[in-house]
């Protein structure tokens, strides 16, 4: 599905700024854990918000997705603290693992599993 410019500008801002958010992390929201925002999708409307979370170095990812789904409301009202004045709706934010570098390093462990002989110069 192709986005508008505005979805994908909304998009950004989102980014840019939960980036920044859960970064700072002054509240306490994630508990020390180290996480990115690699990727927000807009719905048509503007009033949802994808959020794909990046957390290379944590253990327990799925425990990590749930402390940001309970602390939703909190980073929603954050969020609108930073970005009020430039938008109408504070979007709902739904976290989804992005899962992305995981399966990268998956292909490259099978690629590089494989047993290819070398090409022979004679065949040609």
């Amino acid at each position: 599905m192709n986005e508008s410019t505005r979805q994908k500008k909304f998009s950004r801002l989102i980014q840019k700024e939960l980036g920044d958010l859960l970064q700072k992390d002054t509240k306490g929201i994630l508990g020390g854990a180290f996480i990115s925002i690699a990727h927000v999708t807009m719905s048509p409307d503007l009033a949802i918000a994808k959020v794909y979370v990046s957390m290379m170095l944590e253990k327990d990812k799925e425990a990590t997705l749930e402390k940001l789904d309970s602390r939703k409301w909190e980073i929603r009202k954050m969020l609108g603290q930073r970005i009020g004045k430039q938008v109408r709706i504070i979007p709902d934010l739904i976290f989804y693992i992005d899962e992305v570098e995981e399966n990268a390093a998956r292909i490259e462990e099978l690629i590089n599993s494989l047993n290819i002989p070398p090409a022979d110069d004679d065949a040609e």
